[in-house]
């Protein structure tokens, strides 16, 4: 038999079937396809198990497939494989198809706008031959690469005609029109149009009638034919006109022209209330600073300048002018307009308050310490708060309460042993055992209690001590026994039965002292010994 591929058959196909026909000349070969689809497959008759390509390994047979086919589940069965889907094989530019076996790239043509796909080219298209183009009636259509433009038609004014090449060309309407003149006028062409010139002829000043019968008088000073010069008026005459001067200007027959009048030299202090200015033609009057002219436009009036607020705060209008003025407690500064606060606390020659200055706007207050204060009526001392009589301290019962300049004190009297409390401020001893001690310890211990200011006069006698009531023969020794550490205080014998202490250096307050003061009484061969324990409060200046 004779082995002949179909025609529509690939090159994988055409190789297997010429095999097997030629090999297997007692098989028949059955060849199925499908065009529409493009899916191939080929059947074998005999003993063949393999769909395509068939191997003998050993005893066993082992089937293949051709390239662009994979082995199916079955092992004898092909199936083409999609190259599109598993190999990027095209480039950007080309689709992959995917045909039995293989595939192919197909190159992709995109054309921009305003071209079109023409063997496989991409052409412009011409809108304005397509008649695709949007241009008006009015407008002419002129392709481009990729688009078209619209240009205006030329449009001829009136009196020309457009030719073929599209120029406007003037119209002779004196040979064209039948009778563009009257018959007492000629017909002279012009550039787009036409005048008609009268055939009567006018003497100087007068020009022909519209209808070229008559002559008429030329408006010299309407059509701008005169020779007037500057600040001169035009007066028309029958073939002729006149110049003269504007008002506020005078004829020079020398120089021969108009020159200007000043009103302000010719009538001095007559026209102008203050200020006269001559102006070409005329004079105009103005004011001096502080005055504006009145609506007559001669005399001036005063201007109240206070009411665009000039100071920055008070004001006082006057004639021509203004002058700005103070309230209490400030000062018109050097530009004349300014007020500035005064700062008495500073400028004082003295001292407006006892204890602090406050600088406040246009005026100053005083001021006293935060605590143990309290302003006078004044308003410029301070006064000291007596917190023990108002009750405005925090001693305790077991205390007292012992008001000093600008604050108190809470003090405890405690006797010490062997003593009793007899009153606020006294103790006195109980019982004596023997004799030494009897002289030694003091009989009675008072409390005393001083206030002093820092500025205090030294030397100041600040407590005298003594026997109540001295006899004939008394006699006392005084001295400080304990708290003159630092040797502020001292002591001095003014009598036989009377000492003092005093204060001799400068305390800088606020300062407290407690000094225990002993006096030795000598009466009657027996000295007998008082105690005085004083509390000293410095404090500072009086306020």
């Amino acid at each position: 038999h004779r082995c002949e591929a179909h025609q529509y058959l690939g090159f994988h196909c055409r190789h297997v079937f010429l095999t097997c026909c030629e090999g297997e000349g007692s098989h028949k070969a059955l060849l199925c396809f499908t065009l529409n689809s493009v899916v191939w497959s080929i059947s074998f008759s005999g003993n063949n198990p393999c769909e395509q390509h068939c191997t003998s390994v050993g005893r066993r047979q082992q089937c293949s497939c051709f390239p662009g086919f994979s082995l199916m589940a079955d092992e004898h069965s092909c199936e083409d494989i999609n190259e599109c889907l598993s190999t990027r094989a095209c480039q950007l530019n080309e689709r992959c198809v995917n045909t039995a076996g293989s595939y192919v790239c197909q190159r992709l043509i995109t054309c921009p706008p305003g071209h079109q796909i023409k063997n496989d080219i991409c052409e412009d298209i011409n809108e304005c031959e397509q008649q695709s183009h949007n241009c008006g009636p009015g407008f002419e259509c002129v392709n481009t690469v990729g688009s078209f433009r619209c240009n205006p038609k030329p449009q001829c004014p009136v009196g020309f005609n457009q030719e073929a090449q599209g120029n406007c060309m003037d119209i002779d309407e004196c040979g064209t029109l039948a009778q563009p003149c009257s018959l007492a006028f000629n017909c002279i062409n012009t550039v787009g149009s036409y005048m008609c010139q009268r055939k009567i002829i006018c003497s100087r000043g007068y020009h022909a009638s519209p209808e070229g019968s008559r002559c008429i008088d030329v408006d010299e000073c309407q059509s701008s034919l005169h020779r007037c010069g500057e600040g001169q008026l035009c007066h028309n005459l029958p073939g002729s006109y006149r110049c003269e001067c504007q008002t506020g200007y005078q004829y020079d027959s020398f120089r021969r022209m108009c020159v200007d009048v000043n009103e302000c030299w010719r009538y001095p202090g007559r026209l102008c209330a203050q200020t006269c200015e001559n102006t070409p033609g005329s004079y105009e009057c103005s004011c001096t600073s502080g005055f504006r002219l009145s609506s007559d436009g001669k005399n001036c009036e005063d201007v109240n300048e206070c009411l665009a607020s000039p100071c920055s705060q008070e004001c006082a209008n006057i004639y021509g002018s203004y002058q700005c003025y103070c309230r209490q407690g400030y000062y018109l500064r050097e530009d004349g307009h300014t007020c500035e606060d005064i700062d008495e606390c500073s400028q004082s020659i003295g001292h407006l308050c006892t204890y602090k200055c406050v600088n406040v706007p246009g005026s100053y207050q005083c001021a006293c310490p935060e605590y143990g204060y309290t302003m006078s009526p004044n308003g410029r001392s301070c006064r000291d708060i007596d917190e023990c009589m108002t009750g405005a301290h925090n001693c305790s019962l077991a205390e007292t309460c012992y008001n000093i300049q600008g604050g108190y004190r809470c003090l405890s009297l405690n006797c010490p042993p062997n003593y009793r409390k007899v009153s606020d401020t006294r103790c006195e001893r109980i019982s004596c055992p023997n004799y030494l001690e009897c002289q030694n310890s003091p009989l009675r211990i008072t409390y005393y209690y001083l206030s002093f200011q820092s500025n205090i006069v030294i030397p100041a006698q600040i407590f005298r001590i003594g026997p109540s009531p001295a006899y004939s023969g008394d006699n006392v020794i005084v001295s400080i026994t304990q708290g003159n550490e630092e040797n502020y205080f001292s002591t001095r014998k003014l009598n036989a039965y009377t000492g003092a202490v005093y204060l001799h250096r400068q305390v800088e307050g606020p300062r407290d002292f407690l000094i225990n003061v002993e006096m030795k009484l000598w009466r009657q061969g027996t000295f007998t010994t008082f105690q005085a324990r004083i509390y000293v409060f410095i404090t500072a200046n009086p306020l």
